[in-house]
């Protein structure tokens, strides 16, 4: 794509790194900031600036937060007791935006799977074992998407709490093997969170 300006086309480039947009859709992306005020644009930059300086991750579940713990912990209204284990934010905003569950959460950061180099010291699992031991945990449901990662990682964690008190549930299967869950619609998701199962009928110890 040939450019008449080193400027346009350095944006057009920054803005082409980002997931799902192409070449074309970042130029009209630059092309659209180009009409706007300039001092919208500064703004624009100063809050995207601002975000990547500023956010914090929650010192208990990993959430993003703009204080050392997340709103969703801070929340004396939520079940402390139950915590859903999820694998990336995204996740985390999925599950919310369904407005069905009312504990915690805790963020992995990924799966296990020893294909792309990521194994459990690589991934929040040794805090998530600590919170079970340290907060009188009843519930662990796990919210990872049903694949051969994320039944990998189910029966790794829990091995490792089995001699812990808690129940431990993962979300029924109506979202299909092998698909991701951020990509479930909300009643879908809405309807596994509620028809939740023991985890020993999905993953085989």
């Amino acid at each position: 794509m040939q450019l008449p300006s080193g400027l346009l086309e350095n944006a057009v480039n920054e803005f082409a790194k980002l997931p799902g947009i192409g070449k074309k859709t970042a130029l009209r992306m630059v092309l659209h900031l180009l009409k706007q005020d300039v001092a919208d644009v500064e703004h624009f930059s100063e809050s995207i600036a601002s975000m990547r300086r500023q956010i914090k991750f929650c010192s208990r579940c990993f959430n993003v937060s703009d204080n050392d713990t997340c709103n969703i912990c801070a929340n004396v209204m939520r079940k402390q007791q139950t915590i859903c284990v999820v694998e990336t934010i995204r996740d985390v905003i999925a599950i919310e935006s369904t407005q069905q569950y009312n504990g915690v959460y805790h963020v992995l950061g990924g799966v296990i799977s020893p294909l792309d180099g990521t194994g459990p010291e690589q991934l929040n699992i040794a805090s998530l074992i600590h919170r079970i031991e340290t907060e009188a945990t009843e519930e662990l449901i796990f919210a990872l998407s049903p694949n051969i990662q994320g039944d990998t990682t189910i029966y790794y964690i829990q091995k490792k709490i089995a001699h812990l008190p808690c129940t431990v549930t993962t979300i029924a299967r109506g979202i299909a093997f092998g698909g991701e869950l951020e990509y479930a619609d909300e009643m879908t998701l809405a309807r596994s969170l509620a028809n939740r199962l023991p985890v020993n009928q999905y993953v085989k110890t």
